[in-house]
């Protein structure tokens, strides 16, 4: 990829932090994005503080990465943050949102990225450090008023001797000291608030807008008005950092944290709903809750509380234990208490449930929402044939962009129902995902010609289904033939495994199961694929037997 020039001379200015001081100061506003870029792309940590302290724009966002390009370094990031809380009390910086959404990776990435949970608690840090910073600051300016006053009563005395200090005139003084002292503190109260002219301009531009906006309690604008920047992040919440990021969300100060997406991860109930009431209500996109035993009547306690959020688009739920299929008193009555809390997050476009373990009662599930989801992933959801019969017939199908029916498994009487439901979504359906279903070799080709319709398939997962090399060559036939694909993932044929492999594996058995430590085996089914692709000119397609690094989201929308 060749670099604009813009980049490369941006790249040459920050290598070399010592000529700094020299380019700082009459660099033009424009270029301060390349060269914050070129100081994350070379780790120059050094020049990101600078920059960052001095920014001269309103919003600056450092999430979002495009594709192929890396996360910005843990100690770039670190430097951000602390430029941050500098830039408070520099003139220079005229930074009002900071956004950090998308910026967090996987923990212990190539060149050392900042994941979600460091993120999370830097993030919080920053905001309770920045509070105390302000508070601490807040108390010298009144250390210096008060010896002022001090300061002040003691001339007052010395006047009130030297004149002979008539009553009346004493009193008349000290009612004018007593006035003065008022209005100075007054006066005090309202400027240390009001610091510096960059946060006047905002405190008068927030109370403008509310005064328009009429609806806004006095509470909030007290909060507001101590706010300079306003962080926008992702947050991972788990046990660990639970009682930073509380205190971070329930302080007020220059710097208020603001949720797009939360991940939770081994929370109660009762933690999970004190978390949702100190979020923002207009900022938060989605909510996503992992390894918390919540059961069926803990989320229905959770939903009404999602359904305060108006912008909530995204709800995923993962091995979260709301099995229902024992015998349970009470069930039944908190599954449509359930239903209907899902039907009232009215803008949910997403729905993720994972291992949840409730056979039979998808109808009540999605039958409950108010619009069609674009985005349906039931893995390891143990859906019967009705289940599917279900979706295939419900609003959502013809709607759907996204589909995860991963691990569950598809026999003769699910079939039509499947080939039903991909007919009803071949005009929109993008992502398909049918890993470990017990796809045999004549379920696929019963299916094929329904998958062939789906005209604007992207992304196809077919991992760990029991496929023989012939079956699979039929797959791959039927996926060069359709032209919007671009990546898919096969399985490995039966005939590549080891011997012993049972007539029917499961898909735990073809993950467990070692492969032919054979080189020619492998060699000879890649080079049969490669043939069927190199035959059809479909350079674009991407053929992948890899589950570790498969990512279906790296396929360009």
């Amino acid at each position: 990829m060749v670099l604009p020039l813009v980049n490369l001379c941006a790249k040459e200015v920050v290598s070399d932090h010592s000529s700094s001081p020299g380019w700082l100061g009459c660099v033009p506003r424009e270029l301060y994005r390349p060269l914050l870029e070129a100081a994350f792309t070379n780790c120059r940590p050094l020049a990101v503080g600078e920059l960052v302290q001095r920014w001269p724009e309103r919003t600056l966002r450092a999430g979002g990465r495009r594709q192929g390009q890396s996360p910005p370094n843990r100690l770039c990031v670190q430097a951000l943050l602390l430029a941050v809380v500098r830039g408070l009390s520099d003139k220079r910086c005229a930074l009002q949102v900071l956004d950090l959404c998308g910026l967090q990776c996987e923990e212990g990435g190539v060149g050392d990225p900042m994941g979600g949970w460091s993120l999370t608690v830097a993030l919080s840090t920053m905001v309770v450090q920045a509070r105390a910073a302000a508070q601490k600051a807040l108390g010298r300016e009144g250390e210096r008023e008060r010896k002022r006053v001090l300061a002040m009563e003691r001339e007052r005395d010395v006047v009130k001797r030297e004149r002979g200090g008539g009553l009346e005139e004493g009193g008349l003084l000290v009612e004018s000291v007593r006035k003065e002292k008022e209005e100075t503190s007054g006066c005090l109260r309202e400027d240390q608030q009001v610091k510096g002219v960059r946060r006047r301009m905002e405190m008068e531009r927030r109370k403008e807008s509310a005064a328009v906006a009429g609806g806004k309690g006095e509470a909030d604008s007290e909060v507001d008005s101590e706010v300079v920047v306003c962080v926008r992040a992702d947050l991972f919440v788990n046990a660990r950092s639970w009682e930073r990021v509380r205190a971070a969300l329930g302080t007020t100060g220059p710097l208020k944290l603001q949720c797009r997406y939360v991940r939770v991860e081994e929370l109660s109930v009762s933690s999970i709903g004190s978390l949702l009431d100190l979020l923002p209500r207009h900022v938060l996109l989605g909510v996503d809750i992992r390894y918390s035993c919540l059961g069926v009547a803990g989320l229905a306690l959770l939903l009404p509380q999602l359904s305060m959020f108006p912008m909530l688009s995204s709800l995923r739920l993962h091995y979260c234990n709301l099995d229902i299929r024992r015998d349970m008193a009470g069930q039944e009555g908190a599954m449509k208490d359930m239903s209907q809390g899902l039907g009232k997050l009215s803008q949910l476009r997403r729905l993720s449930l994972t291992a949840l373990r409730l056979p039979g009662h998808l109808r009540m599930l999605l039958s409950s929402f108010p619009q069609p989801l674009e985005v349906l992933e039931l893995p390891y959801l143990s859906l019967t044939p009705a289940d599917l019969s279900y979706l295939s017939c419900s609003p959502h199908a013809s709607s759907l962009q996204q589909l995860d029916l991963s691990e569950n498994r598809l026999d003769e009487l699910a079939l039509p129902s499947v080939r039903r439901l991909l007919s009803q979504a071949s005009s929109c359906l993008m992502q398909l995902s049918l890993s470990g279903c017990g796809l045999t070799d004549g379920l696929l080709a019963a299916m094929l010609p329904s998958l062939s319709c789906c005209r604007g398939l992207k992304s196809l997962g077919l991992a760990l289904n029991p496929l023989s090399m012939a079956g699979l060559l039929d797959l791959v036939r039927t996926a060069v033939r359709m032209p919007s694909l671009r990546q898919l993932l096969y399985p490995n044929p039966l005939e590549d495994y080891q011997p012993g492999l049972p007539p029917m594996p499961s898909s735990a058995q073809l993950l467990d199961w070692p492969l032919d430590e054979l080189v020619e085996v492998h060699e000879a089914t890649s080079l049969q694929l490669d043939r069927v692709v190199m035959e059809s000119g479909r350079s674009d397609l991407l053929l992948t037997c890899d589950l570790l690094n498969y990512n279906k989201d790296l396929v360009e929308q």
